[in-house]
């Protein structure tokens, strides 16, 4: 039944679960939180990105904001945002994180974000990462938006995650065309 849609009491769509489905739907359907206490304790990565388009206008001013330095902020933001993702995401498991960075740099057109995450669990760390990548984009957003309400948050992705069953996970260069 792979990739099919089964209809559950009542009319509505059913994502396939259980078995060789989706991880966190049961049998029935519903959404659940994924049980990995049989799983390894292994040592998991994972860097997320995200892009914020600013104008050459907005860039020429990043320096002199008077909030303070949208970057630092952004960055703090992010660090802050990878802790509390159970708190965010309803089925994210609580994770003792080992080691969180974002690093917000300016780059022709806008503000490029890497966020990355990394613990020692069962489960691993993108949420922490998309979500850290995320908050600080939205951070850059909010500490501009007085000079332009045309501001972009685009292209956040799971960059590359290491460890788990799953082992590695490496995105695809983007091809520019």
């Amino acid at each position: 039944m792979s990739g099919e849609v089964e209809e559950m009491a009542g009319g509505a769509a059913k994502p396939p679960g259980g078995a060789g489905g989706l991880s966190h739907f049961d049998e029935a359907g519903r959404a659940h939180m994924v049980d990995v206490s049989a799983k390894a304790e292994t040592r998991r990565e994972a860097v997320a990105g995200a892009f914020v388009e600013l104008s050459e206008e907005v860039l020429r001013a990043l320096p002199g904001n008077p909030k303070g330095n949208p970057l630092e902020v952004a960055r703090f933001a992010g660090i802050q945002a990878a802790k509390r993702t159970p708190e965010l995401i309803p089925m994210c498991h609580s994770l003792m994180l080992s080691y969180v960075d974002v690093v917000a740099e300016v780059v022709e057109g806008g503000v490029r974000i890497e966020a990355t995450a990394a613990t020692v669990a069962g489960t691993g760390v993108e949420m922490e990462a998309m979500v850290a990548a995320s908050v600080a984009a939205l951070t850059v957003y909010d500490m501009t938006k007085a000079l332009d309400k045309g501001i972009r948050i685009r292209e956040v992705v799971l960059l590359r995650k290491s460890g788990g069953k799953s082992g590695e996970y490496r995105r695809a260069p983007e091809v520019s065309g």
